[in-house]
């Protein structure tokens, strides 16, 4: 309605004006003209509106908004703004209006046959759709496109799940009458038109509709029809190879079932056979394109077939030595990413004993395979041997290149476990040979010549470092002497050196001989004022302290020394790393040394940290001491000694000296988020490392959780305390009840402080604390169920989780959707936290639960199902079907009446009387049978309900109406 209360009207000029209006520059009018067309979309004069522009707007951009206008009307307003009666009247519009647009433009014809599809599906009582169309559309030229794209597009439109108002049975009676019953006259129709002119064999269009109809025609159809010359054919012409390729690679991808398409392989295998000819050709003449669709053939058909390639490896070998010619022959780089696949998947064949006939027959390939990776992993040639920018300032050039390298790597590791880990690194090392006997002796302290060669096989040794076992003593005593003779002036050279040490530490931890050139290589490393470098040696640092902290530990006095001298320079990220890791050698030390060790190596980090905090004026500090706290909590993570219950520990005691000033920085930075987050998070480590000997800090801890989240409202604070409450529960061991019930009592109190914010703030301003409150909920629902249910806070958490549900955003909706599914299962007789013995309390419990479902489950289960159907998030779908289920299993009436209430508030002309009616029947069929599978069926049908529902009304037009969530107040 208009503002005046007039029906508000839509006339073409009005329209195209606002249309104009869109190209302006003017934002304001744009937002005006924007509103209008979206309520001209919705609007009963846009079914009239955009025939009239179709049929007289000469412009290609009005008719392409008319025509997607009108496919959105017949998608989405069809069986609430037109009669059956209509409905033939509208099919001739649309029929006329393809005839005009037969010839193009080509966006505005495929939109009409979009159209046409749609009501099609619609339209049931509309039975002989194809030869409609073909008639109405005639035999020239110009038709043919027009109907090769209804053909193409018909298929798509009704097994890819649009927006329809159709039940699921009437869909599947559809999809029958529209695709199963017509596949053979639609063969027929590509036949004779393939048939028709060597043009039409070669048109693209041709193509890319049997690759449409390969879903409903059997596969074998096409492979012994006229149309499998066509697409050979299509393949060996510059013009439709593109369309045609990828029709042939459809093809061999619906023989996957191979024991089910054993003579239709047969009969294809020649086929693509006879394309190898093509690999070389398409290399000569530059044609990037091309030959990536051939080798996407050929890597379809390789995937498709892998099984019976292991079955049958010498008659499928041409096959396999075709991929490899692809990837031989890939100056570029740019197709044999496409072979990773099928050489990973025929990797899972041939490493099963099963297949140990066809390992021994194809190793050679996989052998092959790892000769061209080692050229194909080299950066480009330069004539200069310090050029390191070999992508002329192309980074986007470079990181693709990487990604790539990456990929390959992954391959190498698939070519390992077929030929076995030792001839790999043989290649590795004859490869390193290879280049010091051409040009080791070229090397200069200020260039490394033809660095390339060497670099490659440097990171193929990296890529399969996983696989080497620690114990493997066959080729890697030969390589790493010559790994740290490695030239360190080229950058490259020596950041993939640094890599391979740090991938191979559990194997130097076992061969200790190896260690010390190895680290030190590493430590001088730290030397450089290469930004990668640095990098690079910060994380095999930190990978040679985890993996060697036994052997690196009677150095953990210099290392202090190191430590302290380097950290300064380094960035961010490494910091974290060197100093994880030498947190690691700290770890392994004697007992009796570890407080004065923590002191040598933190109060350094703690006088920082302080003056930090005394110059953090601005945010970049403050993030620069939020960060730092964390090189505290790596301590707080590795320096955990195994100290008896009866003796003080001395980690804890270095703690309690920390604490207070911690405590002051969050005071004095309670505004600002990470701090707070940093905090929260080091105070966390030092609950789940220490358990019970952080009792001592217990107290302090709590009241600073509290005080903390009272005052910036911040969800860290109680995802700190989900940890206090987890490990001083009541069902801990050598947990004092006093303990016990304190920290019950500062749980209620944090509960209490978040339900009044939530009670203050609407749930769209508080997603984190939301998330962060039901995922400590969870715990104290857990944990300690007989406190928390029969409480006062018991009624409004539930209350402000249901309210929650109106949020759109996945982390919050799920987190309250877990807690309200773990809440309904204390309803029932296996509740979520069984593995505790509830004892007498259970049966009360159970009708606490259910009197409080009795009274508020209206409201969850209309939250849940308008979530469901309009505003969750994907990936809560699953949990919100779950709560629906929990709740038809403990109130199976009450619960189906809520459902149908909730339907019955859907807003207008979203759904009829008689689907609401439909459901509901299905709904207390389902009821009446005393099978718990007839409940499991309930949450499927209501699944496919809310998804159909979802696919139709795409959102929300004019908000939800009454299924608009309640706001929560609390009194509390």
């Amino acid at each position: 309605m208009a503002s005046n209360g007039v029906q508000e009207t839509f006339a073409v000029p009005n329209v195209l004006a606002a249309m104009l209006t869109m190209r302006s520059g003017d934002n304001d009018k744009k937002k005006i003209a924007v509103d209008y067309l979206g309520r001209f979309q919705k609007s009963q004069d846009a079914w009239t509106t955009t025939i009239s522009i179709l049929q007289s707007s000469s412009e290609a951009e009005a008719q392409l908004f008319a025509a997607t206008t009108l496919k959105g009307k017949i998608t989405y307003d069809l069986g609430t703004q037109i009669s059956e009666a209509d409905l033939p009247a509208l099919r001739s519009q649309l029929l006329l209006l393809l005839k005009k647009f037969a010839s193009g433009p080509k966006p505005v014809r495929v939109q009409l046959c979009v159209c046409l599809a749609i009501l099609a599906i619609q339209m049931q009582t509309w039975k002989d759709v194809l030869p409609t169309v073909v008639t109405a559309l005639g035999n020239d030229v110009a038709s043919h496109a027009c109907i090769l794209d209804f053909l193409r597009v018909l298929p798509e439109e009704v097994t890819e799940g649009r927006k329809i108002t159709l039940s699921e049975e009437d869909l599947a009676q559809r999809t029958t009458e529209l695709l199963a019953d017509n596949a053979e006259q639609v063969v027929q129709l590509l036949v004779n038109y393939a048939q028709s002119s060597p043009a039409a064999a070669t048109n693209p269009q041709l193509f890319e509709c049997i690759s449409s109809w390969l879903r409903e025609v059997p596969v074998r159809v096409i492979v012994n029809s006229p149309l499998m010359n066509a697409v050979m054919h299509g393949v060996t012409d510059d013009k439709s190879l593109m369309a045609a390729a990828d029709c042939l690679g459809i093809i061999c991808r619906e023989t996957k079932d191979v024991d089910d398409n054993l003579q239709t392989i047969q009969a294809l295998l020649p086929r693509v056979l006879e394309l190898r000819p093509r690999i070389q050709a398409l290399v000569d003449e530059d044609d990037t394109e091309g030959f990536k669709a051939i080798t996407r053939v050929f890597a379809d058909a390789g995937e498709s077939w892998v099984l019976i390639i292991a079955r049958e490896p010498q008659h499928f070998r041409p096959l396999v030595d075709c991929l490899l010619e692809c990837c031989a022959r890939d100056k570029e780089k740019d197709v044999i990413g496409y072979t990773f696949t099928f050489w990973y998947e025929l990797k899972q064949y041939l490493t099963l004993d099963h297949y140990i006939e066809a390992r021994l027959q194809l190793v050679d390939v996989y052998s092959n395979l790892v000769d061209i990776m080692l050229q194909q992993l080299e950066y480009p040639p330069s004539d200069n041997p310090n050029e390191l920018d070999l992508f002329d300032g192309d980074r986007e050039q470079e990181e693709k290149f990487r990604e790539f390298r990456h990929h390959m790597g992954d391959t190498l590791k698939d070519s390992c476990q077929v030929m076995g880990v030792a001839a790999c690194l043989s290649k590795v090392h004859d490869a390193i040979k290879v280049w010091q006997e051409k040009y080791g002796s070229q090397a200069t302290p200020t260039s490394v010549a033809h660095w390339q060669s060497l670099e490659s096989p440097l990171f193929a040794m990296r890529a399969m470092g996983r696989m080497v076992e620690s114990d493997d003593s066959s080729v890697l005593p030969q390589i790493f002497p010559l790994l740290v003779q490695i030239p360190i002036s080229n950058e490259k050279l020596r950041f993939a050196a640094i890599m391979v040490f740090g991938r191979y530490t559990e194997w130097t931890a076992a061969h200790p001989d190896f260690l010390e050139p190895q680290f030190q290589y590493i430590v001088s490393s730290f030397q450089s004022d290469s930004s990668e470098i640095l990098r690079a040696a910060a994380q095999s640092f930190k990978y040679f302290c985890v993996d060697c902290k036994q052997l690196l530990g009677p150095q953990v006095i210099q290392l202090q020394v190191f430590y302290d001298q380097i950290l300064d320079k380094l960035p961010d990220p490494s910091k974290e790393e060197i100093t994880e890791g030498v947190a690691n050698v700290v770890g392994v030390q004697k007992t009796e040394d570890l407080f004065k060790l923590l002191k040598l190596y933190c109060d350094p980090l703690v006088q920082r940290l302080m003056a930090k905090a005394n110059s953090a004026t601005d945010n970049k500090a403050k993030l620069d001491l939020a960060d730092h706290i964390n090189l505290l909590t790596y301590f707080v993570q590795h320096v955990v000694p195994y100290i008896p219950a009866n003796v003080e520990n001395p980690v804890v005691k270095y703690w309690q000296e920390v604490f207070p000033v911690l405590s002051t920085i969050l005071d004095n930075f309670i505004d600002c988020v990470p701090i707070c987050e940093r905090v929260c998070r080091c105070w966390r480590f030092m609950v789940i490392s220490f358990r019970m000997a952080i009792t001592p800090l217990l107290g302090p801890l709590a009241n600073k959780l509290a005080e903390g989240f009272a005052q910036s409202r911040q969800g860290c604070f109680l995802w700190a305390t989900s940890a206090v409450l987890r490990e001083f529960s009541e069902d801990r061991d050598q947990v004092e009840d006093g303990i016990t019930q304190s920290i019950y009592v500062f749980f209620e109190a944090q509960a209490t402080s978040v339900l009044r914010i939530m009670s203050d703030l609407p749930p769209s301003d508080l997603p984190d604390v939301i998330e962060d409150f039901y995922r400590l909920l969870i715990d104290a629902l857990l944990y300690y169920p007989a406190r928390l249910i029969p409480s006062p806070l018991f009624t409004p958490i539930f209350q402000a989780a249901v309210s929650s549900l109106a949020l759109e955003k996945q982390e919050p909706v799920s987190a309250a959707l877990h807690y309200l599914r773990d809440l309904l299962t204390y309803g029932g007789p296996n509740p979520a936290g069984s593995g505790n013995d509830l004892g007498p309390a259970s049966q009360q419990l159970r009708q606490i639960v259910k009197h409080l479902l009795l009274s508020q489950g209206d409201a969850l289960v209309k939250q849940t199902l308008a979530g469901m159907m309009i505003t969750f998030p994907r990936d809560c779908f699953a949990d919100g079907s779950g709560v629906l289920l929990g709740m038809f299993e403990l109130l199976p009436q009450e619960t189906a009446q809520w459902v149908d209430r909730t339907v019955r508030l859907l807003p207008a002309g979203t759904m009829t009387p008689a689907e609401a009616d439909r459901l509901l029947a299905k709904i207390k069929e389902k009821l009446h049978g005393s099978d718990s599978a007839n409940l499991r069926q309930i949450r499927v049908i209501l699944q496919d309900f809310t998804n159909t529902y979802r696919r139709r009304y795409v959102a929300p037009r004019d908000g939800l109406g009454q299924l608009e969530a309640a706001r929560f107040h609390f009194a509390g």
